[in-house]
Order: C-alpha cells, then sequence, then structure tokens
C-alpha cells in the first residue's frame, strides 16, 4: 500500500453514504485519519457505518447547510487530531429533473444551501485552520457535469454546481500563496442511492456515454485521492470530469 495520505487528517462531509463514504474508505486506506461529517451515521445502502469501518475515523454530526455545524466540525477536529490537511465537500442532494417553473423557492433555497453554501463555508473555516497550521492543504469540492453544461430541466441543480465549478476556481486563486490548493471534481451519472431511488436515472444513459457504463463511487474516489495527495502538488483551480467521456462528445 502506497499510504499517499499517511499523517494527514481529511473531513469528507456526506460520507456516512454513496460517493462520501467510498472516498473516506479510500482516504483511510491511504493513511489518513477520517472525519466523517454527515446528518446520519447509518449508510443509505445499508451496512455498517462508514467511520466504524475505519482505523482512525470519527463520526461529526454535521448539517452543511449550518454555518455553526460547519464550524464546530472544522475545530473538533483540529482539536481531536491537531491539523486539518484535507476537505472533500461532497455532500450534496440532486432533486431530479423539473421544470423550473415547478421549483418552489423553499425547495430552491434548501439545494443551495446544501450544494452551495455548505461549500462555501466548509471551505471558509477549512482554510483558516489550513492558514492557521502554515501547512497549505487540500480542498476538494464535488460539482457536477450539470456544472459545466446544461442538463435538461434542472436549472437549480445546474446553478448550485457551476457556482461550485466557479468557486473552486476563484478559492484557488484567493488561496494559492498559502498553499492550500482548490480543486473539483464533476462527475457524471454515478450509481448510488441518489440516482436509483431518488432520482433514478442509472442505467438510462448508458448509450450515451463512450465507455457504456454508470460511474461507481469507487471511480469518483480514485479522483478525489489524486486531488487530495501530493502526487497533484502542482493542480489547482481544475474540474476534473469523472463521465466516462460523456461531456466529451
Amino acid at each position: 500500500m502506497s499510504r499517499q495520505l499517511a499523517d494527514t487528517t481529511a473531513i469528507v462531509t456526506g460520507a456516512s453514504s454513496g460517493i462520501g463514504r467510498a472516498i473516506a474508505q479510500r482516504f483511510a486506506e491511504e493513511g489518513a485519519n477520517v472525519v466523517v461529517a454527515d446528518i446520519r451515521t447509518d449508510p443509505r445502502e445499508g451496512g455498517t457505518p462508514t467511520h466504524e469501518l475505519l482505523s482512525d475515523g470519527l463520526f461529526i454530526e454535521t448539517d452543511v447547510s449550518n454555518v455553526d455545524d460547519l464550524r464546530s466540525t472544522i475545530n473538533e477536529t483540529v482539536e481531536t487530531f491537531g491539523s486539518l490537511d484535507v476537505l472533500v465537500n461532497n455532500a450534496g442532494v440532486f432533486p431530479g429533473s423539473r421544470p423550473i417553473e415547478t421549483v418552489s423557492e423553499d425547495e430552491y433555497d434548501r439545494l443551495m444551501a446544501i450544494n452551495l453554501k455548505g461549500v462555501y463555508f466548509g471551505s471558509k473555516f477549512a482554510a483558516a485552520a489550513m492558514r492557521e497550521g502554515g501547512e497549505g492543504g487540500s480542498i476538494v469540492n464535488l460539482s457536477s457535469i450539470a456544472g459545466l453544461i446544461g442538463y435538461d430541466e434542472a436549472a437549480a441543480y445546474c446553478a448550485s454546481k457551476g457556482a461550485v465549478a466557479n468557486l473552486s476556481r476563484e478559492l484557488a486563486v484567493e488561496l494559492g500563496a498559502d498553499g492550500i490548493r482548490v480543486n473539483a471534481i464533476n462527475p457524471g451519472v454515478i450509481e448510488t442511492a441518489m440516482t436509483t431511488d431518488d432520482a433514478p436515472i442509472v442505467g438510462t444513459m448508458d448509450e450515451q456515454i463512450p465507455l457504456h457504463r454508470d460511474g461507481q463511487p469507487e471511480d469518483v474516489a480514485g479522483a478525489a485521492l489524486f486531488l487530495a495527495s501530493d502526487d497533484s502538488a502542482y493542480v489547482t483551480g481544475h474540474n476534473l470530469v469523472v463521465d466516462g467521456g460523456y461531456t466529451a462528445k
């Protein structure tokens, strides 16, 4: 095992299930202390809670739409492990495709609070902790291909993920002098409870994807490991597309 993240501490939001769960497990395998920051402990797909699978895992109940929760999670992480080296802003919601005129103000506000506000303030508090630590760090934000292209009847979702994509570029410029790298991952269709239960799109786009399959959470975890590790030491401000080639056409 390469142990690419040995002696580091990482927070992964929304890590109890899906993509976040896969990222947390991969980071732990590579030697990181991993904080699972989520509103729930039980995986949506069933099985053992993520933090119980990790050798140096810690669960902190966190609502990413709540600024106080985010501040507290960052502070508790630093108090417990001594530093914060990596933040993965993974928590998000996808309500499915709906015409813009059918989305209420409350629905819009909830989506933005989770998908964008959580990333913004999570990054704010993480950057402060990383600056204080003096060793730099890596922030990895989960955007989407819907943050790069128009996705039919998903205006609010596209707006939130497009904002995350460009926020990542801006923060890379703002935080670079402190040795803090900021990048985004833009997944395509990844098979999780969100895409099989909440908004069933798994299996519907295979013929449009050059690799002819939906992605798996582990596909995104590999990209997150690259962006979190020193293998990407000169990569910042980048949106890494993980979509099986869908947006290449």
